[in-house]
């Protein structure tokens, strides 16, 4: 049964799958896109989807908020200055997953995760 198992662990430790989804956050909002597997685009979704609702109230304890999670001062400042505002009427689904086929290593589902317009 799945009862109360908030997230996928990814089979990593907790610091290790907190630092994957922060560099694959920090690499949506600064390409819009990244291609990775459908388990990691799906919790990377969730964080991504979190931290631009904070950033759309745009206050100071918004943007200490999203420092948390991003480390990186210009990036912050992209995604409170072009990223958040160009969802302004939209109540979620910031972005989406979509499939793209198989990895030739390892035969992964693989999926490409994306800003939505």
């Amino acid at each position: 049964m799945r009862h109360r198992k908030d997230h996928r662990k990814l089979g990593r430790a907790a610091d290790q799958r907190l630092a994957l989804l922060r560099s694959q956050v920090d690499s949506l909002f600064r390409h819009n896109r990244i291609r990775t597997t459908v388990e990691k685009a799906k919790e990377t979704q969730r964080l991504a989807e979190r931290l631009i609702t904070v950033a759309k109230r745009g206050d100071l304890a918004a943007r200490r908020e999203v420092l948390k999670q991003v480390r990186d001062q210009d990036l912050v400042g992209h995604l409170f200055e072009e990223i958040a505002p160009r969802y302004d009427g939209r109540e979620g689904g910031y972005t989406r997953v979509i499939r793209a086929g198989r990895r030739v290593g390892d035969n992964a589902q693989m999926a490409i995760l994306e800003l939505a317009d």
